[in-house]
């Protein structure tokens, strides 16, 4: 399979009135986004070593909140196929142009939900880098990954933990950021209560890291497995 550098697929049709907010957000913030540098670049290196030690070249791979792409263009080209998926349009878009302009086989992006790639499945590995304190329904989310992960497949996280963060910042700072628009919908949990609810959607926890080059991210690396 090789990468298509022919227009972006239109984006999903959103019917949920949050989410259409939340993807507007990041639609406005995609080209200052698009330019922001790695905030850790030691983490970031480390993060993408260990999520190759569960590729190969007939993994098939789906991303979710991939932004603009630059984790699916680092690691498409270890596996079979990749498809990197974002509610963002415009972050969508904006992958679309980098992989036109740097094609890789077998790598493609979506934009859409994880619920809207529920006939997309089995995929071996699924990623969500930075994603799972932006999903509004975290218990909904990780069913369906569950349900569109192959036999013997794996999910991998690494997300901030907002609970482990200064009680300023997410019950001040946060709120106030969102009320002017200035920040999108996050939930706060522990790494605890991530692992709680890993377990609770029947996953079995096989790694967790902390993978932080600088400080105490509290955004733990974790592997997990459907029991």
């Amino acid at each position: 399979m090789t990468a298509s550098t022919t227009a972006p697929m239109m984006p999903t049709v959103m019917t949920s009135a949050p989410e259409t907010r939340d993807a507007r957000f990041w639609d406005r913030l995609s080209a200052r986004y698009a330019r922001q540098p790695v905030a850790d670049p030691v983490a970031y290196a480390r993060t993408l070593e260990r999520t190759r030690g569960y590729l190969h070249a007939r993994t098939r791979v789906l991303e979710l909140g991939c932004g603009t792409g630059s984790t699916a263009l680092q690691l498409a080209g270890d596996v079979a196929e990749y498809i990197a998926t974002d509610l963002s349009p415009e972050m969508i878009r904006i992958g679309n142009q980098r992989l036109a302009e740097s094609p890789v086989p077998g790598l493609s992006f979506e934009a859409g939900t994880v619920q809207d790639m529920a006939q997309e499945g089995p995929f071996d590995v699924i990623l969500g880098f930075n994603y799972l304190h932006l999903v509004r329904d975290l218990p909904g989310t990780l069913a369906v990954i569950s349900k569109l992960l192959a036999p013997g497949g794996v999910f991998i996280s690494k997300t901030p933990c907002l609970r482990e963060m200064n009680p300023l910042i997410r019950g001040l700072v946060i709120p106030v950021m969102q009320a002017v628009g200035k920040a999108p919908h996050v939930a706060s949990f522990s790494v605890a209560g991530l692992e709680d609810a890993l377990h609770d959607a029947d996953f079995a926890l096989e790694l967790t890291e902390n993978h932080a080059g600088k400080g105490d991210d509290h955004r733990p690396f974790v592997v997990a497995r459907p029991w």
